[in-house]
């Protein structure tokens, strides 16, 4: 452990999960090059681990031990596999405060939200070391009297998982759970801002049991990455990829697996709108989009981006919204009073900044907010803006930040133009009390997950994912383990 003076800075109550090599073939591995990256914390900027900066080579050897894993994790019971995950799952649960105090000093967010975060990652392993178990085939009425027609569902092979930074933990148990559940082998690589969550929840997979070469962890940082991803969307023994990332990056990642012919999950970008009728409970209304809106300091995919709201309250629940977001304590996410922690780096508070700048420059007013006085370089005041239009980057590109547009709008019917007029498909939102409108809207919306009169709806029994180039498959939910299996349809004939 290269970087094991560092252990001390992050205060862990078991600081062997704090470790900073790759984790392959049940190994932890410094690579073969020997390089080195750096992982800073958002807040502060301050180095607090240097991890191995993977080549090609490693990447090569990850896939091999999980080739070479997959013949004998495979044939295990569905039964001996739930054991293990279940195991893995209580391990998660023990070390909630140590895996949250590495999420939020490597990602940002407030500790409370990481350690609701660990408990939602938690949550995938558990129910989909159970589903597997129900991972039942057919028996399908023959059209002849001689034979049986049969179907099995058995894993896919070897399994890649990129990962984001935003959830560092629950986008590696979402993916990963069902994969490992059903008989898969994973490599994991997870982003560059991010691996001590990820190579923490493989020392506790080791501790659970999981063999060598089961579940392996890569590293590289952003000039790597690229070079990481061409190795696993090229290698023929990687049968599935899933992604959850860009919609730029989902593309070019689509086109490297084309050769191989992968099947593929994609969890792509996001322009989520959030639309407030006039009958709806506005007190409800608010509190929902402050849940959505400003959690993870509004770095996550299903964000509310444009917030729509009906002109004749629109003026009222403009006001109401300021008055909430002017009470958010903004700051480092280990201050027990932060509600809002930083962005992840200064680029992406460049980004807030351009859009706030372009929609102000076209005639929206600030309500609260703006970007004052905040006590780090990367953080953002959540900010507030009225008179917003459809013409504005703000409304056109996911901003991934605590910026709040509100736009005005008169009818059912043009909200509902407005807010499918997008690439996007990921997420939407609305409120309203009038039980037809809440049908005809919930049916009209293009989008793979609406809710109604909610502001969070993520939980691990129900399928996550999008529609339109938000993305391809679902995560979560029976749907999720389906995505790691084939379908064998077997025909036995001469049996009368």
């Amino acid at each position: 452990m290269t970087g094991g003076s560092r252990v001390g800075t992050l205060a862990l109550k078991d600081p062997s999960l704090f470790q900073d090599n790759g984790w392959v073939n049940g190994a932890w591995w410094p690579g073969v090059g020997g390089g080195r990256f750096e992982v800073t914390d958002p807040a502060t900027g301050e180095s607090i681990a240097s991890v191995a900066n993977m080549v090609p080579q490693d990447v090569s050897a990850a896939i091999d031990a999980a080739a070479a894993a997959l013949p004998g994790w495979r044939a295990r019971s569905a039964k001996e596999r739930c054991a293990i995950l279940k195991t893995w799952h209580s391990l998660i649960h023990a070390h909630v405060d140590d895996l949250a105090m590495l999420m939020t000093r490597e990602q940002g967010k407030p500790l409370t939200e990481a350690k609701a975060e660990v408990l939602y990652a938690a949550s995938f392993v558990e129910w989909f070391a159970e589903e597997a178990k129900r991972a039942y085939g057919e028996i399908i009425p023959s059209p002849a009297s001689d034979r049986e027609l049969l179907v099995f569902k058995e894993p896919i092979g070897v399994v890649a998982a990129i990962t984001p930074w935003n959830f560092p933990a629950a986008m590696i148990t979402r993916k990963c759970a069902p994969a490992l559940a059903v008989g898969c082998t994973v490599v994991v690589k997870p982003a560059e801002a991010t691996p001590l969550t990820a190579l923490a929840l493989a020392e506790l997979g080791r501790r659970a049991g999981l063999p060598a070469g089961v579940f392996n962890v890569v590293l590289g940082d952003a000039a790597a990455a690229a070079r990481i991803g061409e190795v696993l969307c090229s290698d023929t023994r990687v049968r599935k990829l899933s992604f959850t990332g860009s919609t730029e990056v989902g593309r070019l990642l689509y086109r490297q697996c084309a050769p191989s012919i992968k099947k593929l999950s994609l969890e792509l970008g996001g322009n989520a709108p959030f639309i407030v009728f006039a009958d709806a409970d506005l007190a409800a209304a608010i509190e929902g989009l402050m849940a959505a809106k400003f959690r993870n300091a509004g770095q996550t995919c299903i964000c509310p981006n444009r917030i729509f709201v009906q002109s004749a309250v629109v003026d009222r629940f403009a006001q109401m919204l300021a008055d909430k977001v002017a009470g958010l304590r903004v700051g480092s996410g280990l201050l027990a009073e932060t509600q809002v922690g930083p962005l992840i780096e200064a680029a992406a508070v460049e980004k807030v900044e351009a859009h706030l700048a372009e929609a102000l420059s076209q005639g929206a007013r600030v309500l609260v907010g703006e970007g004052g006085d905040t006590p780090a370089a990367v953080c953002f005041e959540p900010t507030v803006l009225v008179g917003a239009t459809p013409s504005m980057q703000i409304a056109r590109e996911e901003t991934f930040g605590p910026v709040a547009p509100i736009f005005s709008f008169e009818s059912e019917e043009e909200v509902v133009e407005l807010a499918n007029a997008t690439e996007f498909g990921l997420a939407a939102y609305f409120f309203s009390r009038d039980v037809g409108r809440v049908f005809r809207v919930a049916r009209a919306l293009e989008a793979g997950m609406v809710a109604v009169n909610a502001g969070a709806f993520s939980n691990e029994v129900a399928p996550f994912g999008g529609v339109k180039q938000s993305g391809l498959g679902r995560e979560g939910a029976r749907h999720g383990m389906d995505e790691y299996l084939e379908i064998k349809y077997v025909t036995m004939a001469g049996l009368r």
